[in-house]
Formats: C-alpha cells, sequence, structure tokens
C-alpha cells in the first residue's frame, strides 16, 4: 500500500512538472531574415532562453516582419498581438523624438562599446525605461551591428570635405546634422541609392556599414568611404509588453537580462570582423578609407549635439539627451 501511495506521488510530481514546465510562450517578431548575420544571432539568443529556462520559456518568433509592418511592431506587442519587439527604437520617433536617442543617438559614439556602456553604466537603461514604461513596454536591451560608413566618388577626408556635398540621406534628425556642416542632404529610399550614384544626381550616400555598402556594389561605383565610421550607429532593441514581462519570476526575467547581452556582444564581435575584412578587401581594391582624427571627429559631434537640442522637443528626449551628454562629458568625447 506503501509503495503504491509513493508511486502516485511520484506520478503526481512527474504530471506537475510537465504541466509547469512550459510557463511562458513569447511571440517575438524581428525585421531581420533568418539568414542575416544579425538574424542568425536572433535565433540563437531564442535557443539561448529556451535552454537556459529549461523550458519554461518558449518563443515563437517572426521574422522578416512576418505578422504586422516592421513600423507596426511595437503598437502590436503593446496591443497584445504580439508580446516583444525586436526591431529598433528609431522607428517609433513619432510617438515620441526621445526614441531617436535609444535608436541611434547619431554622432555620440565613436565604438558600440561606448553606447553598451551608456546603457549599463551610464544612466542610459534607466532613462530610457522610463520612456518605455509609459508605452506600456519593458526594454531589455540594445544590440549594436556597428558604425556605418559613408561612400562618396569624392574624398571625404574631414569636415570641410562635407561643405556642399550632396549625398544620399535618410529622413529625420540626419539631415540637420550634415546641413549644419554645409552639406546637401538628399532623402531618398535605400532601393535608390546605386541608381542615384550611378547616375551622379548625388556624390556620396549614407546606406549603411561598410561590408553591407560593400555587398550592395556602392564601392563599385564610389571610391572613398569613412571607416572606421562616426555618423551613425543604430542599435536594435528587444522590448517586451510591460504586463507580460511584469508577470514572469523573476529567475526568468534575469536569464532574458543575461541572454540579451550575449545577443548584444556577439552580434557587434560578428559585424566587427566582417567589417574589418570588407576594409581589408576594398582597400585592396583601391578604394580609400578615410579615418578622422579625433578632433574632426570632435567637430562633427558639436554638430549632431547641436541638432539633438533641436530634435528633442519631448520631457523624453530632453532627458534623454542630458544623459548622454553627460556621460560623453564622463569619457571624454564632449566638453573640455
Amino acid at each position: 500500500m506503501i509503495r503504491t501511495l509513493l508511486a502516485g506521488a511520484a506520478l503526481a510530481t512527474i504530471s506537475v512538472a510537465g504541466v509547469s514546465a512550459q510557463e511562458v510562450t513569447l511571440r517575438i517578431q524581428t525585421h531581420l531574415s533568418p539568414e542575416s548575420v544579425s538574424g542568425q544571432q536572433a535565433a540563437s539568443f531564442f535557443d539561448d532562453i529556451q535552454v537556459m529556462s529549461g523550458g519554461r520559456i518558449a518563443v515563437e518568433p517572426f521574422f522578416s516582419s512576418a505578422v504586422v509592418k516592421s513600423v507596426e511592431t511595437f503598437d502590436a506587442a503593446v496591443n497584445g498581438i504580439l508580446d516583444g519587439d525586436m526591431t529598433g527604437g528609431a522607428y517609433q520617433t513619432g510617438k515620441d523624438a526621445a526614441f531617436q536617442f535609444v535608436g541611434d543617438p547619431m554622432g555620440g559614439y565613436d565604438t558600440p562599446w561606448q553606447m553598451y556602456a551608456f546603457l549599463y553604466e551610464g544612466g542610459g537603461l534607466e532613462a530610457a525605461q522610463k520612456l518605455y514604461n509609459e508605452f506600456g513596454m519593458e526594454l531589455i536591451g540594445w544590440w549594436i551591428p556597428g558604425q556605418e560608413a559613408l561612400a562618396s566618388s569624392e574624398p571625404l577626408d574631414g569636415p570641410e570635405a562635407l561643405k556642399d556635398w550632396k549625398f544620399r540621406s535618410p529622413p529625420g534628425m540626419e539631415t540637420k546634422i550634415f546641413a549644419n556642416l554645409g552639406s546637401s542632404p538628399i532623402v531618398m529610399d535605400f532601393t535608390e541609392v546605386f541608381t542615384a550614384l550611378e547616375s551622379g544626381i548625388i556624390e556620396g550616400a549614407d546606406a549603411s556599414n561598410l561590408s553591407t555598402n560593400q555587398s550592395l556594389g556602392l564601392y563599385d561605383i564610389a571610391s572613398h568611404a569613412t571607416y572606421p565610421g562616426f555618423h551613425s550607429m543604430p542599435a536594435d532593441h528587444l522590448a517586451i509588453n510591460k504586463s507580460v514581462w511584469d508577470a514572469m519570476p523573476e529567475d526568468l526575467q534575469r536569464i532574458i537580462q543575461v541572454a540579451m547581452q550575449k545577443l548584444a556582444f556577439r552580434t557587434t564581435l560578428a559585424y566587427a570582423v566582417d567589417i574589418q575584412r570588407a576594409a581589408n578587401e576594398l582597400s585592396a581594391n583601391g578604394i580609400t578609407l578615410h579615418d578622422w582624427s579625433p578632433e574632426d571627429r570632435r567637430i562633427f559631434r558639436e554638430a549632431a549635439v547641436s541638432a539633438w537640442d533641436d530634435f528633442a522637443t519631448t520631457e523624453n528626449a530632453k532627458a534623454l539627451v542630458a544623459q548622454h551628454k553627460q556621460f560623453l562629458n564622463t569619457i571624454g568625447l564632449l566638453g573640455n
């Protein structure tokens, strides 16, 4: 009889464990394709949190914006259509200009590691979290492929070269920054860059990082590039519906946060290797890579920060700009 009771208790324990094994299912959408470098890193992140949680977290991933458009991912997570948004804060600047300073504080930092330091050591996460929470989301972290590079048919060896430089620019704050330095930014779609360069409508382009620009064939036309870059370093984010996040046990939250840091750092490392490979190949093929001096970078940074002040039209944006400025001063990139 005792053996029967013990066996029954053991079966009950197994049954309960089986029921509770999967506690959370996260439906997360990203704009990335599964074949891309970042998409592969995202897939590893999904696998990490499932394995480290012993199956208590399950992920239903949606690559290439399979459920809603990329710009609608954030709202879909807020409204419960999805649980997580793995796109980028810059998509949400229409809600609050502060999202620009999460998605891409243009001209601010020289390396992804400085921007990670701002997030984790410079008060950035706390300032950004206030913004995300106001919209019903929890910011888990950023991941940064690396500095973007400018492509140009003319030398770009310093700030003076930007005067009257006609180039493709994405919309938004970037046009203000380059206009401050005398450039002539022309807003056009990413898909039009190659043709516009080839036909001479523009002299250069801000498209993506060096390796991506290479894959687009931009340096078949443009024989100059900035490297390492200085003007733009977009970050993607992971944000989770706050109600979903708050309902999770703390140990599962910690697993996701730690795995997010691995995702961030491994993504940056993977791109650093790929971008350096591209730099080596382009140099060998006669492309001139322009590495701006610290003094020239400072001139660009000061023009960028001036545009930040103009763009920061909300209280959240002003708070994030103030936090960035304080940290830039701390690490010696701004001020005297």
